[in-house]
């Protein structure tokens, strides 16, 4: 029933883009309503989607309503039952796309699908790269806000995986890079103690494998 009246709603043309986005946004509630963020606080897993589409407005400058539909939409083919025919039939071909390009094949190991980001991301439009930098910034924000009950090299080492994954965007939106950038120059707090996000003294190849490593036991 929410799918037919979200559909016969994108017929309507006389549809504002502010209702069209108040629909993603139920729409992605309804798909995560069940699970939650992996920090501290084990937030409701909807805050990031959110979050992700109004840093793509507050420090972005993206008003593109299909990039800000499709940052809500982000996870939910990759992290709910939501098939991309789901989304192409109730939003249409274009938000489709740019979700099926940041979606990973969870078939695949976990650190298969981190090598994989790194490897497929250059080749992302543009409107998946800035959906992808959004993600990143605020995964880092989130880490650096409240850590996840992580080791503490598996945090850094997500940071080095991150420096990688937006190597080859960089350029998309100058924006969105600085403030990544001040998260990598950042620490985060545990237990009282400070550690920098990237470890000093080795390089960020050898950091990066040593994740990959931790990851895989």
């Amino acid at each position: 029933r929410y799918q037919r009246r979200v559909r016969d709603d994108k017929m309507d043309k006389n549809l504002t883009e502010a209702q069209l986005l108040v629909k993603t946004a139920h729409f992605a509630a309804e798909k995560h309503k069940f699970q939650r963020r992996k920090n501290s606080e084990a937030a409701p897993y909807i805050n990031h989607p959110l979050g992700v589409a109004n840093l793509l407005i507050e420090i972005g400058e993206i008003n593109q309503l299909s990039i800000l539909q499709a940052a809500i939409l982000h996870d939910t083919v990759e992290d709910t039952q939501t098939s991309l025919e789901e989304i192409e039939q109730i939003f249409g071909s274009k938000i489709s796309s740019i979700v099926a390009e940041v979606t990973d094949n969870k078939s695949l190991p976990k650190v298969d699908r981190k090598k994989q980001q790194i490897i497929h991301v250059p080749h992302l439009s543009y409107e998946a790269k800035l959906v992808k930098l959004a993600d990143k910034l605020y995964n880092l924000q989130d880490i650096l806000r409240l850590p996840p009950n992580w080791p503490i090299d598996i945090i850094q080492g997500y940071f080095v995986w991150a420096h990688f994954v937006i190597k080859d965007i960089r350029g998309t939106n100058a924006n969105l890079e600085k403030e990544i950038d001040k998260c990598f120059q950042s620490k985060f707090t545990v237990n009282g103690i400070e550690y920098p996000v990237i470890q000093n003294g080795k390089s960020l190849e050898d950091q990066l494998q040593l994740y990959y490593e931790k990851l895989a036991q």
